[in-house]
């Protein structure tokens, strides 16, 4: 039997173009240049000038009264010889930029390597999504649901976390071996079970990580050897086992910093006596146009009626997206200046003096608030890029804290705690090394009161391990064969 049913509901559709321009915003400088080229070769209507073409337009323009100089006038002058091949050298205030090195990413290398296997074409850019995915160390830090629906909002098509989950697997194969692991307790246990299973200290080290992980991050020695039944002898061998284990597969080369090696920062900061100005490291929006060529064929074409529809569909819709293109592009530098003086304003003691100590609490609800656009806008226009300052180059992500309030009550940013913890452990007695306990004693006679399980959680932030594998990692000892 049929019947008619009457509803109402609310329905949110999101705009093609507000999907790309959304994916515009996430982008950084070295992503942007890129898709700058693309949308430039694959538009005729998009045109983009540099300023060594507005020199040479002027310096040919009608307007210049060029003097003509024959080789007698060129050949016969009475400028001297040096002078000439003076002018052969560069200056020193004239030297070009030290060009950025190219340095071998990890990332392309793993790339490559899947390329060497069997992977069903569909499936190639899903591989490489979740490679670029991986931060410095090799971890893959975000939730799989999540990434998945980053997937699914970019390509149109959806996908599942379990066939995410599966990719994983394949790439932790790959070299250096448990690349893409979620934690270091998986990237641990992963080298353990590379060893030789069947000895006594790897075998225990394993059940140890498996089964007691909670009570070895703590520390909880002797709850490990009395419910493994183990003596002091033998927990220390299993732990000297585990110090000399990697606890991340990328490891950065000493005393360098991958920011200052391979990034080419969006913003840039200086430091004009009272006021800090903002810029944006390369502006882009001001070179591109609309060929006036092509405005002109347009125009043409639409009052002449012999040329076919098709192609003035064509001309109409490739002058449009090259309008749109500018815009977005605008609308992008215009958020990201806004957005970044609203940082430096927030942010202002830091940015001047460059102490990490004068960093105060910000979440991405007081920018967007500051600034009135939407909390997303404010992370995407944040999200991987960087600033460049007098004391250094700095990822925006990292101004984003949470706020602890100290004995005074102040509220402080939590990067300030994490920056003294590794302070006191790299000024520690490597022989008697502060215990997670004692850390939080000494930050309280500093005046910040803090729980020992926030200091645990912030010494592993930092990668720096508990105090008896410091230990351990001093001492002169040989992993038993």
């Amino acid at each position: 039997m049929l019947k008619q049913v009457q509803t109402q509901k609310q329905h949110h559709t999101i705009l093609p173009q507000q999907i790309e321009l959304l994916n515009l915003f996430h982008l950084n400088t070295l992503e942007l240049d890129q898709r700058i080229q693309d949308e430039l070769s694959e538009n005729p209507v998009l045109e983009e000038s540099s300023a060594q073409d507005e020199a040479i337009g002027d310096k040919f323009s009608k307007d210049m009264v060029q003097d003509f100089q024959n080789w007698e006038e060129y050949g016969y002058d009475d400028i001297p010889d040096y002078k000439t091949e003076y002018k052969n050298y560069l200056a020193t205030e004239k030297l070009p930029e030290k060009p950025m090195a190219d340095l071998p990413d990890f990332r392309e290398d793993l790339k490559k390597q899947c390329r060497f296997l069997s992977i069903p074409e569909e499936k190639v850019y899903l591989f490489d999504f979740l490679i670029d995915s991986l931060n410095e160390s090799g971890f893959l830090e975000l939730d799989l649901e999540d990434l998945a629906s980053e997937i699914s909002f970019k390509n149109g098509s959806w996908v599942e976390a379990g066939e995410l989950q599966e990719i994983i697997e394949t790439i932790r194969g790959l070299e250096p071996p448990g690349i893409g692991c979620r934690t270091v307790q998986e990237y641990l246990l992963i080298q353990l079970k590379g060893m030789n299973t069947k000895q006594p200290d790897v075998k225990m080290a394993i059940r140890i990580l498996e089964d007691h992980f909670q009570e070895l991050r703590n520390c909880n020695l002797e709850k490990l050897k009395r419910e493994l039944g183990l003596e002091e002898d033998e927990i220390k061998i299993v732990l000297i086992l585990l110090s000399h284990l990697k606890t991340r597969p990328i490891s950065q080369p000493t005393g360098t910093s991958p920011v200052n090696l391979s990034v080419l920062p969006d913003f840039t900061i200086l430091d004009e006596g009272d006021k800090l100005e903002v810029a944006l490291f390369r502006q882009r929006s001001a070179n591109l146009h609309i060929s006036q060529s092509w405005m002109e064929m347009v125009q043409n074409a639409t009052q002449n009626a012999t040329i076919d529809k098709s192609a003035k569909q064509y001309m109409r819709s490739k002058l449009s997206s090259a309008q749109w293109f500018i815009s977005a592009i605008q609308q992008r530098e215009s958020n990201m200046l806004k957005i970044m003086n609203a940082i430096v304003e927030l942010q202002y003691e830091y940015f001047k003096y460059g102490d990490i100590l004068l960093l105060q609490p910000m979440k991405l609800k007081n920018v967007a608030d500051k600034v009135g656009v939407d909390i997303s806008t404010v992370s995407r226009l944040t999200c991987n890029k960087y600033a460049e300052t007098s004391f250094g180059t700095i990822l925006l992500k990292n101004l984003f804290t949470e706020g602890i309030v100290n004995q005074e009550g102040n509220n402080i940013s939590n990067k300030v705690i994490q920056s003294i913890i590794e302070e006191l452990i790299g000024k520690e007695d490597k022989n008697h090394p502060y215990t997670d306990r004692q850390l939080v004693n000494i930050l309280a006679e500093r005046g910040y009161t803090v729980a020992r399980r926030t200091v645990a959680k912030y010494r592993e932030l930092l990668h720096i391990p508990v105090a008896q594998i410091r230990a351990l990692w001093d001492q002169k000892e040989t992993v038993p064969q």
